[in-house]
């Protein structure tokens, strides 16, 4: 284990550099490291801690600006320990260079040592090993509290107490019922772009029509499709993300009516995933437990569906229909940061058998206070499925809201206050 001090604007920074087996199921095997770093404020150095789960799959900590955002009001009464969770940021990466020259089978079964239950167990070795094993208290951003929920299941010892964010999920994963729902979910965001900005109906019109006839190079070599344009629509589970999306199409089109060059950069940016291609690889991954493979779930529901081929969509005189945060197999051939990482994918979403992802029975005994904060009409996690787990996980409560969208925690820091201050009203965090 390595750490290593420095203050950062009068914020204690530690950097905690730990290795772990790449597979917890056999501590003897190969090793990788996991890497945390501590703030703490003056005088704050011995208070509780509060493990941050970041949000992804495959998402990094978050490195923080001095005295602003969540963090800031959190370190008033806590330490922070921001995850970089493995595969990620400065833990062991999984890139292209790892998967080379592994057969698809072997691709995939080191993949799957990246899911929340190994999550969960690097936590647990950084609790023993640099806190000595006492409790602490966690906060889970999106798919941090789906790690929140592996965390009641296997490890409730260790949690004094747990913060959620838009992160309470079903305790019992079924993908094609996630998607059955998020993706009318993005057709009611899509529906409202257009009311808002009602002539980008004729913008991505052109534009399909434009991608769907003419080879339009990406400035990285790949060639932009109607598919890949509709995939913008991910951004739609955030606040700013419909006028991001505005300003993107504001300059399509040059006076010539060429494609200019910001949008196509726009675009590459936007919808490549450089550094980040364990999201695309585990987006499905997360709702698999137990027997079953989930197949491309997001595919065969969009089919399921249907409205969502863009071509026959503005054909018909409809505006081109978006889609939100899901994978399809297509991605791995025409992205040129996800191709190394095709032949696993397709590996991984035939796999029948997955660790389970939560034990019920437990979650039916919980004893652990827990305070969430669900966001009526996010995008990405159905709060018909956070109602339901409300009720099957008791001292769990949970304040519903319309304010806010999915990233509600980086728009309103306040969010962690309240939800300490509810846990401080309820009894406070278990001793």
């Amino acid at each position: 284990m390595a750490i290593f001090e420095f203050s950062l604007r009068g914020t204690r920074v530690r950097d905690i550099t730990l290795p772990v087996p790449l597979d917890h199921g056999e501590p003897g095997g190969p090793r990788i490291e996991v890497f945390a770093r501590e703030l703490s404020a003056p005088g704050g150095e011995d208070a509780p801690v509060l493990l941050f789960l970041q949000g992804g799959p495959g998402g990094k900590g978050p490195r923080p600006m001095p005295g602003e955002g969540w963090v800031a009001e959190a370190l008033k009464t806590h330490r922070v320990l921001l995850l970089d969770q493995r595969g990620t940021g400065r833990s062991t990466p999984v890139d292209a260079r790892t998967l080379a020259g592994l057969a698809p089978e072997a691709q995939a079964e080191h993949i799957r040592n990246f899911r929340a239950e190994q999550i969960v167990a690097d936590a647990e070795l950084i609790r023993h090993e640099v806190y000595g094993g006492a409790p602490w208290q966690t906060l889970g951003q999106s798919y941090g509290g789906f790690l929140t929920l592996t965390y009641l299941s296997f490890a409730p010892e260790a949690l004094e107490a747990a913060y959620v964010t838009g992160g309470v999920t079903s305790i019992e994963p079924d993908a094609d019922a996630i998607y059955r729902n998020t993706l009318p979910r993005v057709a009611r965001k899509s529906a409202e772009f257009y009311r808002r900005y009602p002539w980008h109906a004729g913008t991505l019109a052109a534009l399909v029509e434009r991608v769907e006839n003419d080879d339009v190079q990406l400035p990285s070599g790949d060639r932009l499709t109607a598919r890949r344009l509709q995939t913008l629509g991910i951004d739609f589970g955030m606040k700013p993300g419909m006028e991001r999306l505005l300003w993107l199409l504001d300059e399509a089109f040059t006076p010539s009516g060429h494609l200019s060059d910001a949008f196509l950069d726009g675009v590459d940016q936007r919808t490549q995933y450089r550094g980040g291609a364990l999201y695309a690889v585990l987006q499905e991954e997360i709702y698999a437990s137990g027997m079953g493979a989930t197949r491309w779930s997001a595919h065969r529901m969009r089919e399921e569906l249907g409205g969502f081929d863009a071509a026959e969509e503005v054909a018909a005189g409809r505006p081109m229909p978006f889609t939100g945060e899901m994978f399809f197999p297509w991605q791995f051939d025409e992205i040129a940061s996800l191709r190394p990482f095709r032949d696993a994918a397709h590996a991984l979403h035939e796999r029948e058998d997955h660790p389970e992802l939560y034990d019920s029975a437990r979650l039916a005994r919980n004893e652990v206070p827990v305070a969430a904060a669900m966001y009526h009409d996010d995008m990405f996690v159905p709060i018909e499925f956070a109602e339901a787990t409300r009720d099957a996980v008791p001292n769990t409560q949970l304040w519903i809201t319309n304010e806010f969208e999915h990233d509600g925690l980086r728009a309103d820091p306040s969010i962690v206050r309240r939800l300490i201050d509810r846990v401080v009203e309820e009894g406070g965090p278990r001793r």
